[in-house]
């Protein structure tokens, strides 16, 4: 599920914040080191997520193209100027652009909206967006809801109480009712200062950017891994079945099929499913990045000679030519073999159909 950071840069951002003992900061500066925090987050437990930065003002600009390079994009922070005033609708239109020439309108994003909560003044701010809501016609719609799936997170560079003291909160809320629902608020709880800014992103680590472990069982054979996006609830169906679907962290594998009798499912997402190696101790080998290039390949080797049922398993599908099937509560876990790898992805039983997907190694689709 690829991300789009969306960084505010008007002027607004440059307004300081007092910290105490320390040079004075601006809201650009508690945005940059929330952002520093998430991408190193990501480099080190989130790593295949595919990650773009888009600034914006009046106008929008790509700093950094989508890429797993979270170097590129902590360096990106530094080299962004200032410039005029706050135009949400041209930031989010931006978003739509990017998202739909690199992935289409069949991917699933994450949206990541970093402002300060001043939404512009006339024609062009948020609240004028929104106003003339009714009054447009498909050659100028509003951005929301995107045309693919998304989920909006606002980080905003001020307190509640500074919110509420404006419209800003309710215009914000609104973004998300557009969007589907999808996306949450964030605003910093306290005063504004670098450990109130590191708490807030936390919040936002918790909530999307969180590693989903589970344990891939077959009889007595097991093996650590992770579902990579992190497989999201859903509802299978509203009228008979309105409650939230999760998938358990154990997945049983109950039987095999012959992949030429599968053929190509329907399915609700797709996941990559990642064998995680434990040395003696239990601690994890083969899921972090380290610093150290000659640590990081000592901790490969040790990988590599440890015995893996997720990596059996794989190769036996692909000789085979089978397809492996998990049961996951209400869901169906379906690895299939193809020329690259395996696919194995998540559906609901006695749904069948066709359906043309994209070729992933080892890869779980929802």
């Amino acid at each position: 599920m690829p991300t789009v950071v969306v960084m505010d840069v008007s002027l607004s951002m440059t307004r300081p914040v007092p910290v105490e003992g320390t040079e004075e900061f601006q809201r650009k500066h508690l945005a940059a080191h929330g952002l520093t925090m998430l991408f190193e987050h990501m480099a080190t437990n989130y790593k295949l997520e595919f990650t773009a930065l888009v600034v914006f003002s009046s106008l929008w600009e790509l700093m950094v193209p989508f890429t797993r390079d979270y170097n590129t994009l902590q360096e990106a922070l530094s080299n962004m100027e200032d410039h005029d005033k706050t135009c949400l609708e041209t930031a989010l239109q931006g978003v739509s652009s990017v998202v739909q020439q690199e992935w289409g309108a069949s991917i699933p994003s994450q949206i990541v909206l970093v402002t300060d909560g001043c939404l512009g003044i006339g024609r062009g701010s948020l609240q004028h967006s929104l106003s003339t809501l009714n009054q447009r016609n498909d050659s100028n719609r509003f951005p929301l809801p995107f045309p693919f799936v998304s989920k909006l997170y606002i980080m905003c560079m001020a307190n509640l109480e500074e919110l509420q003291s404006s419209d800003s909160l309710d215009c914000l809320e609104r973004l998300i009712d557009l969007n589907n629902g999808e996306g949450q608020i964030f605003t910093i709880d306290g005063p504004l200062c670098l450990k109130n800014v590191q708490s807030m992103f936390g919040k936002l680590i918790d909530v999307a950017y969180t590693p989903f472990h589970a344990v891939l069982k077959c009889g007595n054979l097991s093996s650590d891994v992770q579902v990579f996006p992190r497989p999201e609830s859903v509802i299978l169906d509203e009228e008979t079945d309105p409650m939230p679907k999760s998938i358990n962290t154990d997945l049983e594998v109950v039987g095999f099929i012959d992949i030429a009798d599968i053929s190509s499912p329907p399915v609700l997402s797709r996941h990559l499913v990642l064998p995680i190696a434990l040395n003696k101790e239990g601690d994890e080998v083969g899921t972090s990045l380290t610093d150290d290039i000659e640590d990081e390949n000592s901790a490969n080797q040790i990988a590599g000679k440890i015995p893996n049922f997720c990596v059996l398993l794989h190769g036996s599908l692909k000789v085979e030519g089978m397809v492996a099937l998990v049961q996951l509560g209400a869901f169906t876990l379906v690895g299939k073999n193809t020329s690259s790898g395996t696919h194995i992805r998540c559906q609901r039983k006695s749904l069948w159909g066709r359906r043309q997907q994209e070729s992933f190694p080892f890869a779980a689709q929802v």
